[in-house]
C-alpha cells in the first residue's frame, strides 16, 4: 500500500464525497482519482451515487463522473489500512 493510498483510506471509515476528498487531501486531481480507481480495482472502497446508493465499479463510468460519487473503504480495505491485510 502507498502513502498515498493510505491517506485516502484513512478518510474512508465513513462515506465520504468525492469533493470532501479534494478538500481534505493535499493532492492534484489527477492522483486523486487515480488512486481512487486503484483501491477500487483492489476492492478496497465501494463506490456510491448517493450516501445510501451503492454501485456497482465499471472503470468507464468511473471516468465519466468520479467526483459525484462517494467513497467508503470496504472491510477488505479497512483490513490492508490496518495492517492485517
Amino acid at each position: 500500500m502507498t502513502d498515498i493510498e493510505f491517506d485516502v483510506l484513512d478518510e474512508l471509515y465513513f462515506i465520504q464525497s468525492y469533493d470532501y476528498l479534494a478538500k481534505t487531501l493535499d493532492l492534484d486531481t489527477a492522483k486523486l482519482k487515480s488512486t481512487i480507481k486503484k483501491l477500487l480495482e483492489k476492492g478496497w472502497v465501494k463506490c456510491y451515487s448517493s450516501p445510501v446508493e451503492e454501485i456497482v465499479f465499471e472503470s468507464g463510468q468511473f471516468e465519466q463522473g468520479f467526483w459525484n460519487y462517494y467513497y467508503l473503504a470496504s472491510r477488505e480495505g479497512l483490513l490492508a489500512h490496518n495492517g492485517t491485510d
